[in-house]
């Protein structure tokens, strides 16, 4: 499957969320923006909604809660009960240390493995990249066309108008 992208390349990020504004603002949809560092205020631009995954990390969390709570109090109520030093065999506040550990294990690679899977950043995939200079110094806003070329010099002259230093075309032949 080949796409075709014209390719807004800015020099500054504040020309850029500029840009982003006059765009969307044009009827363009904006296929997606890349920057050597997060610039704040692109997701609002952008148009993008909040992240849901605070709400996975929370059930992952709970997750880990839940089988560190059931692992100690099987293991010394049920499964090995000790009473050591005139203590039960359930003592809640001695489960605290792994109770959080365990909450921060599951918490930890369950985003990991929730954010790759999202990203579709799998092992052993090479992700295409638009244009090299977007991971040292330039921020490239790309717009999706369609397969008839009469959208790139209307696109170009959108692009130009609004800060871009250089307007470029680029198929991608794995999206």
């Amino acid at each position: 499957m080949t796409k075709r992208f014209a390719l807004g390349i800015f020099d500054d990020e504040d020309v850029l969320l500029h840009a982003v504004d006059n765009v969307r603002g044009a009827g363009v949809k904006i296929y997606d923006v890349f920057s050597p560092y997060p610039v704040h205020g692109i997701d609002d631009a952008l148009g993008i909604e909040r992240s849901r995954l605070p709400i996975a990390a929370f059930f992952y969390g709970l997750c880990g809660l839940s089988f560190a709570l059931w692992m100690q109090i099987y293991m010394l109520g049920f499964d090995w009960p000790m009473i050591i030093g005139g203590k039960p065999n359930i003592a809640l506040p001695a489960f605290i240390p792994v109770a959080f550990e365990l909450t921060v294990f599951f918490t930890c690679h369950g985003m990991v493995i929730t954010f790759y899977t999202i990203s579709k950043l799998y092992p052993r995939i090479k992700t295409p990249v638009l244009d090299a200079r977007a991971t040292d110094d330039k921020f490239v806003m790309a717009i999706e066309m369609d397969e008839t070329s009469s959208q790139l010099p209307k696109l170009t002259q959108l692009l130009r108008e609004n800060g871009a230093s250089e307007v470029n075309q680029k198929e991608m032949t794995k999206f």
